[in-house]
């Protein structure tokens, strides 16, 4: 059988001042011994070709999402190619940048949420990790190129008895962990002679493949380890602030709804916004705000009374996801001072000052609202 073509590398580590200032991850779910997340779609997403492992790693994480999100190859050069990071980037901004602007498919964006530092020396560490979200490494991949070279590229190689290497220069994921024989057992493949079963190692994303690598080899050749915390932030952009009623409104129909403040919204001026939906909220966060089919805005729908409708009656959140806001903390690439009305139910901006007219009457009221982060597109 031929042997296939080393692809590429094109990881930077990061600057030693960047790693000592980086938050800690801090376990807050207890693991189970053995753990994996294979996708049932991956690709090389470039990295064959370019230098966009940093890049392609990210949307491998995507892909270990619950449901599925598989980001198309195309999308994720032209992302690249965007920030400058086609042939060689380094970890950290890239997920920052991710955080602010991430993959778009669809009428969905994917970003990332906020990134922590994990101790790859620690099992216990990793194995927390990788139970959160797939764990993101920058490593030395000489080692690496042998043993996926090693099944022509195919799932299910093996690494093991790797020497110390600082040669950093490609960045892959971990997804699994448990006993080595579990993990062969979990791509139906054999333990390699000499190797033991019983010792500990983790599932590694590379280049269109995942393999198993011992736990010592891993530490052996990575430089850092992060992981994104949520992995993926489900994002729906076209949400737009209306300047007459200081609403969050979607401007993605052929009607920009009705403004309280008479006639339809008035977009002129605004940001692009994306809002998360159909996703858990977390820490912070508040779900069951809707789109209401009628005047267009977002309202929360958690309450008995859904709230006047400047289109008439009540909104009516029919055809809505359920979408998902942070209160009360700060968000990088996010907007505060969005506040809920606790007349007419929607989110408006309280930043300057007239309030906006309610279709309650008068102008809005935020008294007992939470102060809320709405993330740019």
């Amino acid at each position: 059988m031929p042997t296939v073509q080393s692809p590429k590398r094109g990881a930077l580590p990061s600057p030693r001042s960047a790693l000592a200032a980086a938050t800690p991850h801090v376990s807050s779910i207890a693991a189970p011994p053995t753990f994996i997340v294979r996708p049932a779609q991956i690709s090389f997403w470039g990295n064959d070709v370019h230098g966009d492992c940093v890049t392609a790693e990210e949307a491998f994480a995507k892909a270990c999402h619950n449901p599925e999100i598989f980001v198309p190859d195309g999308e994720v050069i032209s992302w690249a190619t965007q920030h400058g990071v086609l042939e060689g980037a380094g970890l950290q901004p890239v997920m920052t940048w991710m955080q602010q602007a991430g993959f778009a498919t669809g009428t969905n964006i994917y970003n990332n949420g906020s990134c922590f530092a994990v101790n790859w020396q620690s099992t216990a560490a990793m194995q927390s990790a990788i139970f959160e979200g797939p764990v993101k490494l920058a490593i030395a991949a000489d080692q690496l190129d042998a043993a996926w070279r090693s099944t022509n590229g195919k799932s299910g190689w093996f690494g093991t008895g790797w020497n110390s290497d600082t040669n950093y220069d490609h960045c892959v994921s971990l997804c699994g962990y448990g006993p080595m024989s579990w993990l062969a057992g979990q791509f139906a493949v054999q333990v390699p002679a000499g190797v033991d079963g019983a010792k500990p190692g983790y599932a590694m994303f590379t280049w269109n493949s995942i393999g198993i690598v011992d736990a010592p080899s891993m530490i052996n050749v990575t430089a850092e380890a992060w992981i994104r915390q949520p992995t993926t932030v489900s994002g729906q952009p076209n949400w737009r602030w209306c300047n007459k009623c200081q609403v969050l409104a979607f401007a993605g129909n052929p009607s920009l709804g009705a403004c309280a403040a008479g006639g339809q919204h008035n977009h002129t001026g605004s940001g692009d916004y994306a809002l998360a939906q159909n996703v858990p909220a977390g820490a912070h966060q508040q779900s069951n705000w809707r789109w209401c089919n009628k005047c267009q805005v977002l309202a929360f729908a958690g309450n008995p009374s859904l709230g006047a409708c400047a289109a008439g009656g009540e909104h009516s959140h029919a055809g809505s996801g359920n979408y998902v806001l942070t209160q009360n903390v700060t968000v990088q690439g996010a907007q505060s001072g969005w506040m809920w009305c606790n007349k007419c139910r929607v989110l408006a901006f309280a930043g300057n000052p007239s309030l906006g007219a309610c279709a309650a009457g008068g102008v809005h009221s935020h008294a007992g609202s939470g102060n809320y982060e709405v993330p740019f597109a």
